[in-house]
């Protein structure tokens, strides 16, 4: 019961599942009876959670989905397309301790209307740039349930959107980029082909192998909330809303701003 309503206030404060099960083995260090996994907690949310309490504490959640949902373009596994030597697995460790510049992470931002919008962001510097994918013209909307929604993230809208932008760096500004294993990045091999990049996928269901991405977009929703069309933002909207997230002092950067620490790569590069 005390475990309970520890999460229960925490959830009340707006932490996220996963800060509350990280925080609480801080808080309660020699205490094991309070630590809780993030999973367990959604789980409590989703499968155990009842009546008005249930709504209440779910709303909180950053999503305030009352059901917990599959992404249906990760959700059927190992894509054709992705062999074993693209998996993030084989990435090499300079990626992840973010010592070397050039690293991306992307993924799409869905919205109604066969809507979407492309993020990608350097995780050293944390600087973010918008991809404008436009409705396709003269497709059918009509879809099922589990089926990807048929937007301008076609993969060859994705690959050409990726490369438009990327390419505006030096070289030593795009080594590679991870991505889920969403269709729409079924032309990969020529991306890399057209950029550079060496391009790595995150295992099947695991978004949080590139969380650095993932916590980009969820601030990104302050600006293009979920359930809205998103085609009605032009590419200069979306400038803008990257110039804004990258004009922001962050405390991961020592204070600085990720435009700040680009530039600073920018110079080194040349």
């Amino acid at each position: 019961l005390r475990l309970r309503a520890e999460v229960q206030a925490r959830l009340k404060r707006l932490e996220s599942p996963e800060q509350i099960a990280g925080r609480l083995k801080l808080d309660f260090p020699d205490e094991p009876e309070m630590w809780v996994s993030h999973e367990t907690i959604y789980q409590s949310l989703y499968v155990q959670g009842r009546g008005a309490l249930r709504r209440e504490l779910t709303a909180c959640l950053r999503t305030g989905r009352a059901l917990r949902a599959p992404r249906a373009r990760t959700s059927s596994g190992n894509r054709s397309f992705v062999t074993d030597e693209l998996l993030i697995s084989e990435r090499p460790a300079e990626v992840a301790d973010r010592a070397v510049p050039g690293h991306w992470e992307g993924d799409l931002i869905l919205g109604t209307g066969r809507s979407a919008i492309g993020t990608l962001v350097e995780r050293s510097s944390r600087f973010t740039m918008l991809l404008h994918l436009p409705p396709l013209e003269g497709v059918e909307s009509l879809r099922t349930r589990s089926s990807p929604p048929r937007t301008g993230a076609g993969a060859a809208a994705v690959r050409d959107a990726i490369a438009g932008t990327i390419t505006t760096f030096p070289e030593q500004l795009r080594r590679s980029l991870t991505w889920d294993q969403g269709i729409e990045m079924a032309q990969h091999v020529q991306l890399r082909l057209d950029t550079g990049l060496q391009i790595y996928f995150c295992d099947p269901r695991s978004p949080w192998q590139r969380g650095t991405n993932e916590n980009t977009n969820g601030l990104l929703r302050q600006y293009f909330p979920k359930g809205t069309n998103l085609a009605r933002h032009s590419a200069e909207e979306l400038q803008a809303v990257a110039a804004a997230l990258n004009g922001r002092p962050r405390k991961t950067l020592a204070w600085r701003t990720p435009a700040e620490v680009l530039a600073e790569h920018l110079a080194a590069a040349g």
